[in-house]
């Protein structure tokens, strides 16, 4: 389970967004093309809705002034239909290449992840729980795709289209616009205040996220222990009382989203009415036209938007910052097992691997697994016995290269194991775990999982020496059935002879 972070000092919290931020700067690049597009299109809307209010502000005084006939104002009638489809198309425009960006930079993100993943050693996924990082690839990669698909969209609009519109409302009456800006303040203020507190429960909400995901894949993977012992309702509690907290932590996050939207929309309603009363007397006064007042009016009614997105936009990319910030921190993660610059050419024949005073701990801990452990395994077959603990298994781990080992304590022909390439060395080494793993995917798939390449014929001769040919050409689709994970769709006794097993420990099979 993922340990809560620290309290973040003065400062860092803003570092550590930034660093964050700058995790996806490349795929912008790589994908700078289709949002230049994209966000030309979303201007191109902008820059149209702005002209609309202006053929309104004409043809309203035309009409006071009785300077307009219907020809004209049919005119200006077909101009506004015209510029709502060109509105539309780059509407349009806009939400392909930006919104599906963000499923881009989701898709990219989410490759990153599980190839880094991959590179990564026992040491980290015994630190991290696979429910943890399962929510990573789910909740937090989707909050990440909406922060950089609508969140940035309504950010740049929201931005645009505020400058634009109040630039026009300075045009027509620069007191009235002032007048009318009286109450922004507050919710800028608010919406600063209301950040960090956005920040801090998103992250609880996904850390408890990621709780909820770990405990049910552990309870489905051990369904056949929990019905064995009849603790269906035990687990149903234990799950119930987690999602009632997850419920809690998200009722804390909507209490803080659900200020910020009504404040918004009261900061967006008091400006309006400041509009009316002042705009109004302006009007009756003769300092502005009626057509002045009513175009000021579709501006301010267009700034509503911005105002109100601001609270939205800022609850996204607090979501996705945060998010971020926890896919930064695998990203971060180093193999403990370091690999050389200049590894030494592995011998094309091994002879020997030699064992010499090797003393192992597992990381986190202070007693020794293995003490002074030497050896000297020759051609052949060799058995390890030992009572339950003494450290088999891990012997096998550490000589299949699973957990680092320090220098002068293991060598192949002479040559310290240090300054072999890892994946050569782990090329001549097949493991056999204590537990059976079968991959949902074919027989012949699973047969072959050491050896993609594997021919037919080479699977089926594995298969014959393994005595389960006989039961795979039974099988529906023969080498082509696919089967569940952990072999669910077949009989144990295929599962074992698909995967064998020892009774007490792992088997370690070295190529020399």
């Amino acid at each position: 389970m993922q340990q809560t972070p620290e309290k973040p000092k003065a400062g860092q919290g803003m570092n550590n967004s930034w660093q964050a931020i700058r995790l996806v700067f490349p795929f912008f690049r790589q994908y700078r093309l289709r949002l230049v597009i994209g966000f030309f299109s979303l201007l191109a809307v902008n820059g149209l809705q702005l002209v609309i209010p202006r053929i309104i502000k004409h043809a309203v005084d035309g009409l006071q002034h009785e300077t307009i006939n219907t020809a004209t104002l049919l005119k200006s009638g077909m101009i506004i239909v015209g510029l709502a489809v060109f509105i539309a198309a780059f509407r349009f425009g806009w939400r392909i290449l930006i919104l599906g960006f963000s499923r881009h930079l989701e898709k990219d993100l989410r490759n990153w992840l599980f190839s880094h993943l991959l590179k990564l050693d026992r040491v980290f996924f015994q630190r991290n729980t696979a429910g943890g990082i399962m929510a990573l690839a789910t909740n937090d990669l989707a909050a990440v795709q909406l922060a950089g698909g609508m969140g940035l969209v309504a950010f740049v609009d929201a931005l645009v289209l505020s400058v634009a519109a109040l630039s026009f409302m300075a045009y027509i009456h620069p007191g009235l616009t002032l007048i009318a800006i009286v109450p922004m303040p507050l919710l800028a203020l608010l919406t600063r205040f209301l950040s960090g507190r956005l920040h801090r429960y998103f992250r609880k909400v996904q850390e408890q996220f990621s709780r909820l995901t770990e405990f049910s894949r552990i309870s489905i993977n051990s369904i056949q222990m929990i019905k064995a012992y009849t603790l269906e309702k035990s687990q149903t509690g234990r799950f119930d009382a987690m999602g009632r907290e997850y419920v809690q932590d998200n009722f804390r996050l909507a209490k803080v989203q659900g200020t910020l939207f009504p404040v918004s929309n009261l900061v967006a309603n008091t400006s309006m009415l400041l509009v009316l009363l002042f705009g109004g007397r302006l009007t009756i006064q003769g300092s502005i036209t009626i057509g002045d007042f009513v175009a000021f009016a579709s501006y301010l009614s267009m700034l509503t938007w911005p105002m109100m997105a601001l609270g939205w936009v800022t609850n996204l990319f607090q979501r996705g910052v945060t998010s971020l910030q926890r896919i930064q921190n695998i990203l971060d993660q180093k193999p403990v097992i370091v690999v050389p610059e200049n590894p030494e050419p592995l011998p094309e024949k091994i002879s020997s691997i030699t064992v010499a005073n090797l003393t192992f701990t597992y990381p986190g801990q202070h007693d020794p697994i293995l003490e002074n452990i030497s050896m000297d395994v020759q051609q052949g077959i060799l058995g390890i016995v030992g009572k339950t603990g003494s450290g088999k298994t891990t012997l096998c781990h550490l000589l299949a290269r699973l957990y680092p080992i320090e220098q002068d304590m293991v060598f192949w022909n002479g040559i310290d194991v240090n300054s072999l390439d890892l994946a050569e060395v782990r090329k001549k080494i097949a493991l056999v775990p204590q537990d059976i793993t079968v991959f949902s995917n074919t027989v012949r798939d699973n047969i072959a999982m050491g050896k993609p390449g594997a021919s037919q014929e080479e699977i089926e001769t594995v298969a014959r020496a393994a005595a389960i040919h006989a039961e795979i050409v039974e099988l529906p689709q023969g080498y082509e059935t696919r089967i569940g994970e952990k072999g669910v769709k077949l009989s144990g006794t295929v599962v074992r002879l698909v995967t064998p097993v020892s009774a007490n420990a792992g088997t370690l099979v070295m190529a020399f």
